[in-house]
């Protein structure tokens, strides 16, 4: 029997017949194999060392395959603005440091808790949706391998196998039915307690590599299941900015045009200033009459496009991590450049635990001071950007991290760390609640500081895993 297939509205006709497609060359270099085997373009074979080959072909095909663990993948334009920095480097080029350590989860945050469809997290008044499961080049820490990697992980169901994608027709079903049961039952899900499902974000993968026919399919179907507003998260601006072309303007001007009152919110996903800004001969950052650092043109093209249209907000967030931007100086530069150009600076992450995390993460003491340090100097509107993490229960601050000891407090000798609830997975009520916990320099993760747990109203430390979403809700959305 065939499912049922979405049919768009006349309205959302006005803006899908009018879509361009052109085909988008992004120069990719897929795998290791063409940097091995001679078949990569010339300028760019040299972009690993006979060395590091070497390398990577001794342990593959072990349980250390670094390509098993995440795809490599790169574009051209990525490339260049890597040739001469460090940073970009050890952001797309797979290392045999990666698989020293595989601790870590295949769920990361238990984001399977929160799944009721196929595609779909839930949280907050928040839905993401995987809508893709690649990106243009894939950074070796994403924080989705895997779904890049396409590898099996355990639903809510029982069942073990790889991450779907979200379907149309059966997420704008789940919205319209959600948001029915919150509005009869005065303002809550009578099952979930959770509030009308008002915010979706696009993600993957990157939804950049979708065609604009689907990015547009995506935007109306949501904006008629009455979504009040749309987030599309990409790190296409610095992987392949030249996707932010007439054609896909053309498309989000027509979109906004016929649904004037959705709000479009563009989450980007710069980790390093080196990924915009052009450098010379000398590697340093190449500066204007007026001592401003110059931007390579085909980067400042896009985001010029994106930000002069004033109903788009456009954020950036960033994990920290080593080797890449656990650098004061880098992250200053990027905060002020990309605040200066118009991009508000959302969050910055500590590093997930992923699987490998142990090889990518950074200190989440190391990283508060990184990030404290670099506001320093700064205005006051460049500094919104927050230090989070993503704990299972929640969205979770890092708000201070103190030097010196607490008289009178037993485990706070060496200082201690501030954690605030900012977003409780199941509900807003835990907004605020801290937890306090005794300093630990090497700490990755929470799981670092479950011996010194001094203070915890807000239940970091002893959080169960979500109960499955009430059988009637899942059921009211599959008719």
């Amino acid at each position: 029997m065939r499912k049922p297939k979405y049919e768009p509205t006349e309205r959302e006709r006005l803006v899908l017949d009018a879509v361009e497609n052109p085909r988008y060359d992004r120069q990719i270099i897929n795998g290791l194999d063409p940097f091995i085997d001679g078949t990569a373009p010339e300028d760019m074979a040299g972009f690993y060392t006979p060395s590091e080959i070497e390398q990577l072909l001794q342990i593959r095909g072990t349980g250390r395959d670094i390509e098993a663990r995440m795809p490599v993948k790169i574009t051209r334009h990525f490339f260049g603005m890597a040739q001469n920095s460090p940073a970009l480097q050890r952001l797309v080029k797979a290392s045999p440091d990666e698989t020293l350590n595989l601790d870590g989860t295949p769920d990361p945050g238990n984001q399977m808790d929160y799944s009721p469809i196929e595609g779909l997290i839930h949280k907050y008044e928040m839905g993401l949706l995987y809508v893709i499961s690649t990106c243009s080049a894939h950074c070796r820490f994403c924080y989705r391998e895997e779904l890049i990697a396409r590898k099996p992980v355990k639903h809510r169901d029982g069942t073990v196998k790889k991450k779907g994608l979200a379907k149309v027709l059966e997420v704008t079903d789940y919205i319209r039915a959600h948001n029915a049961a919150v509005a009869t039952n005065g303002g809550r899900h009578p099952d979930t307690g959770r509030e009308k499902l008002r915010e979706i974000l696009l993600s993957g993968g990157d939804p950049m590599v979708l065609p604009n026919s689907k990015l547009a399919a995506w935007f109306t179907a949501l904006a008629e299941a009455g979504v009040e507003a749309i987030r599309l998260g990409t790190k296409e601006l610095a992987f392949h900015p030249d996707r932010f072309d007439h054609a896909f303007l053309d498309m989000m001007d027509r979109f906004h045009d016929t649904y004037p009152d959705v709000g479009f919110r563009l989450m980007t996903h710069f980790n390093h200033p080196d990924e915009f800004l052009a450098k010379g001969p000398d590697g340093n950052y190449t500066e204007d009459s007026n001592g401003l650092y110059k931007w390579n043109p085909s980067s400042r093209r896009a985001v010029d496009e994106v930000v002069s249209r004033a109903w788009i907000s456009v954020e950036n967030q960033s994990p920290i991590i080593g080797g890449v931007n656990n650098d004061p100086d880098a992250l200053r530069t990027l905060q002020r450049t990309l605040k200066g150009v118009g991009i508000e600076n959302h969050y910055f992450f500590c590093g997930r635990d992923i699987i490998a995390y142990r090889s990518f993460n950074v200190p989440m003491e190391d990283a508060w001071w990184t990030l404290n340090e670099s506001q320093k100097g700064l205005s006051g509107v460049e500094t919104h950007a927050r230090l989070v993490l993503a704990h299972y229960k929640g969205k979770t601050e890092i708000s201070a991290v103190t030097n010196e000891p607490i008289a009178g407090l037993p485990g706070a000798e060496n200082g201690v760390v501030v954690f605030k609830v900012l977003r409780s997975a199941g509900a807003a009520g835990d907004r605020g609640k801290m937890c306090i916990v005794g300093r630990n320099p090497e700490a990755l993760w929470f799981d670092n500081y479950e011996d010194r747990v001094l203070f915890d109203e807000a239940g970091l430390f002893s959080h169960k895993r979500a109960e499955p979403l009430a059988t009637r809700e899942l059921v009211a959305t599959s008719v």
